[in-house]
């Protein structure tokens, strides 16, 4: 009994320290956001979203409500979204971001079939501000994205909540350790549907019921292929060069296109006319990845300046939204820029350990 108290008293401070600490960095978090905006335009737009200040469409309440953080989530979202819109056809759909390019993911794939609107801040006012416009009866979290006032706003309302595509990174559950009674606590009742056996035994040490816990699989792996991609990354090959080697470097973050470019440079050694395709994963990078190339001294040709690379290109940077299926087709190799970032350079695209760039 002295245990369980002791361990109640401890969820208590934790949540309350937690939620502390989130009111005193919000004047950071503002901040930023307004920093950003300065830079990106996009991100000086719809801000009082964030603090849960919006107006939903009428009928909403009772919707079915999917959060995905960014663009990578809404495209592993897209076949569960199109599953919900397939199976209850009558009922509001709302999905959630963090940032600009997930918005723009989102419209650009569902178009007016659902609302958008950004997920608040984890502040208990922002979230139940949040959740008395919209009313979901059902949230489903995509991947990674745990917050305690969200998830105890959840079940304080009834509303089933069930993270799906779970994953858990080793780096992510260290970062988690010091809030593990207080998560242990939001996760109660929370279902997961994780993506293999590690990441359910992460959830499990997180503090999730392993009762609750299903291996469904990557819902990336249901995406759908758009039909035309073999056909088009064919014409692509066909303008640049159908028997040069041609790898690509997608949804690349800061740091990481840097190292793509300088792999290339170790590519262009024994394949002198190999073609590097390139993807930022956020579009204000896009302009960066281009002057840096440059700057490498490659010939360099971009997506909305080209259209496509020519023959004497050596990077082409793909500097829009939605198109890298074609690409991927077009490609002989797909590269994980990041595997080169913490090997120094020393690790393939295939993750394996070599002595340098091979083919």
């Amino acid at each position: 009994m002295l245990s369980y108290t002791a361990a109640s008293v401890r969820e208590f401070v934790l949540r309350y320290l937690y939620i502390l600490v989130m009111y005193l960095v919000t004047p950071l978090i503002v901040l930023r956001l307004l920093t950003r905006g300065m830079r990106y335009g996009n991100y000086h737009r719809r801000w009082p979203e964030r603090f849960g200040v919006f107006e939903p469409p009428a009928g909403m309440p009772g919707c079915l409500w999917v959060h995905a953080v960014s663009v990578g989530e809404v495209n592993a979202a897209e076949p569960l979204v199109k599953a919900l819109r397939a199976d209850y056809p009558r009922a509001p759909l709302v999905v959630t971001t963090v940032t600009p390019t997930g918005s723009a993911r989102v419209h650009q794939l569902f178009g007016d079939e659902v609302f958008h609107v950004y997920l608040p801040y984890d502040l208990p006012f922002a979230v139940e501000r949040f959740l008395q416009r919209l009313r979901p009866r059902l949230a489903l979290i995509v991947e990674t994205e745990i917050w305690p006032n969200l998830y105890f706003a959840c079940r304080g309302r009834g509303i089933p909540l069930m993270i799906v595509n779970a994953r858990l990174s080793e780096r992510s559950l260290r970062g988690y350790r010091p809030l593990m009674p207080l998560l242990r606590s939001a996760l109660r009742g929370v279902r997961v549907a994780a993506q293999s056996r590690t990441d359910a035994a992460r959830y499990r040490l997180l503090g999730a019921d392993p009762e609750l816990i299903t291996i469904s699989g990557n819902l990336k792996f249901d995406m759908p292929v758009p039909y035309d991609a073999v056909r088009i990354g064919e014409e692509l090959r066909q303008g640049w060069g159908r028997l040069r080697p041609v790898w690509i470097a997608a949804s690349t973050h800061e740091g990481e296109g840097q190292a793509a470019l300088e792999a290339h440079l170790k590519v262009l050694e024994r394949l002198p006319d190999a073609l590097l395709l390139i993807a930022a994963r956020h579009p204000e990078r896009f302009r960066m990845v281009e002057h840096a190339a440059r700057g490498l001294g490659f010939a360099t040709a971009s997506r909305s300046t080209d259209g496509v690379p020519g023959v004497a290109h050596r990077v082409f940077v793909i500097d829009s939204m939605g198109e890298l299926m074609p690409f991927f087709a077009a490609s002989d190799v797909a590269s994980w820029a990041a595997a080169w970032r913490r090997s120094g350079g020393t690790t393939c695209w295939s993750r394996r350990p070599c002595r340098g760039p091979c083919w």
